[in-house]
């Protein structure tokens, strides 16, 4: 015998229908199902809310761009930079012109140099370049100038504060440098190394000092006497900042 075909979604007695519908006994009539089109509607709706305001206060495709705020960084951006204030303090008469280093960056996305400037000793400079006998103290200085033209560098930079060493070298102190840039930080390492880094808008600009002693001994002699004590890097906080402030204006009309 043929039976009469089985109506799908038909309820039995113990279907599931009675035992998850208990807080709704309303029966299911095709008002019911037109609010639930409706909320179906409606929740889709305010996704496309959220998703067109994430849109507009984010951007599409990411962040904008960082604003470079003037810096040009060029292959002769070097031949600007000026460290009197550092030259005149630790008693440099020369300073042999700044040089671009080798780990420049030329890229889309970041544009870096790197300019060193050795202050010569005036003892040094009075003998033709020749060191004396004795101790005496070397200092170099070198300026790294980086433009970061797709992603903002200042939550990078913030990070930076906190590392506890850089190229091996210890770092012993950090504090904030106020009025300068958007963002300043000074840190001393325990090499003799005190490094004073800037962030504004797209660009990160670096100043560090980098200080020691050499021995020339005389004809004969073997070993040299007690090394003197290791310069206080910190007398010269003001000079580095006063010549950083040199740096960024060079570095924006150069």
């Amino acid at each position: 015998m043929i039976s009469e075909p089985e109506l799908v979604g038909e309820d039995e007695p113990g279907s599931s229908q009675d035992v998850v519908s208990g807080f709704d006994r309303e029966p299911a009539t095709g008002r019911r199902r037109w609010r639930g089109v409706l909320w179906a509607a409606g929740g889709a709706l305010t996704a496309s809310v959220v998703w067109a305001t994430g849109v507009f206060a984010y951007g599409i495709g990411g962040d904008p761009k960082p604003d470079l705020r003037g810096y040009r960084v060029e292959s002769d951006s070097c031949a600007a930079v000026e460290l009197k204030a550092l030259a005149q303090v630790v008693r440099a008469t020369e300073t042999e012109p700044a040089e671009t280093g080798l780990d420049g960056i030329e890229h889309p996305a970041l544009h870096r140099i790197r300019c060193t400037v050795t202050l010569i000793p005036a003892d040094t400079a009075a003998q033709g370049g020749e060191e004396p006998a004795g101790w005496t103290e070397s200092y170099e200085a070198s300026v790294t100038a980086e433009l970061h033209k797709e992603t903002d560098p200042r939550p990078e930079f913030e990070a930076s504060s906190t590392l506890t060493e850089i190229d091996g070298m210890e770092v012993t102190q950090v504090e904030r440098v106020p009025d300068l840039g958007d963002l300043a930080h000074l840190l001393v390492l325990n090499d003799n190394v005190m490094q004073l880094k800037v962030v504004e808008g797209g660009a990160v600009v670096t100043l560090t000092l980098t200080a020691w002693s050499n021995y020339d001994t005389d004809d004969g002699e073997e070993e040299p006497p007690d090394e003197p004590p290791e310069p206080e890097l910190l007398a010269y906080r003001a000079e580095l900042i006063s010549d950083m402030r040199d740096v960024m204006k060079a570095l924006k009309t150069g």
